[in-house]
């Protein structure tokens, strides 16, 4: 990214004190792209995954588990990618954030064939999915129900690869999906405990009180 500012105040703040600038430099001349290369955007079409980072305008921080079909994170060109936002807990943390903030940060990583992982950071925005067919060609088509409810369209600042250093290798588990359903059991139900522990921290605020 000749002429471009690559990384945070921070992160060359730090590299100065713990004396990795000359790494630090190395990789990023050498690994962050402005764009998705080619080998980046086959990556991307074959992930059926990603987390998602975001922060709303007080800095407070949301990571969010995104999955779906391989292409569900759909590649416009090389720097611009979008991606569907389905019916969820209602909450929407993720597009609250991004109303407030349009920084987002994107990881993807192949746990299974090359054990590699892709960063995108960028600036998004929410574009209704009427809106988004007439001017984006071969988006994918809704599924049965799995309607996207808005896409995140992603204008991309920055690509660079995540080391496979620590990357477990995983195998793929065939498993039925029930898209966009409401059953409180598919869904994972209270696997947390966090209903109940609500209920004996109240009782217990009571019975103090």
């Amino acid at each position: 990214m000749p002429g471009t500012p690559v990384g945070s105040d921070g992160e060359h703040e730090l590299q100065e004190r713990f004396r990795t600038t000359d790494r630090a430099e190395r990789f990023y001349d050498d690994q962050v792209l402005d764009y998705l290369n080619p080998t980046m955007i086959e990556f991307m079409a074959r992930m059926d995954m990603a987390f998602i980072a975001t922060a709303d305008a007080h800095g407070e921080c949301d990571s969010s588990f995104r999955a779906g079909p391989p292409g569900f994170l759909h590649v416009i060109d090389e720097r611009t990618i979008a991606y569907p936002e389905y019916r969820g807990n209602g909450v929407m943390a993720s597009l609250g954030n991004i109303l407030e903030n349009p920084h987002v940060g994107i990881l993807m990583i192949d746990f299974v064939r090359d054990l590699i992982g892709l960063h995108v950071n960028g600036s998004a925005r929410m574009v209704d999915d009427a809106e988004l067919r007439t001017t984006v060609e071969n988006l994918p088509e809704p599924q049965r129900g799995r309607a996207a409810q808005v896409w995140v369209v992603v204008d991309v600042e920055e690509a660079y690869i995540h080391c496979r250093k620590h990357i477990p290798q995983m195998v793929p588990v065939g498993a039925e999906r029930q898209w966009g359903t409401d059953s409180v059991r598919a869904k994972g139900g209270d696997y947390f405990g966090s209903k109940q522990s609500r209920k004996r921290a109240a009782a217990a605020a009571a019975k103090a009180s």
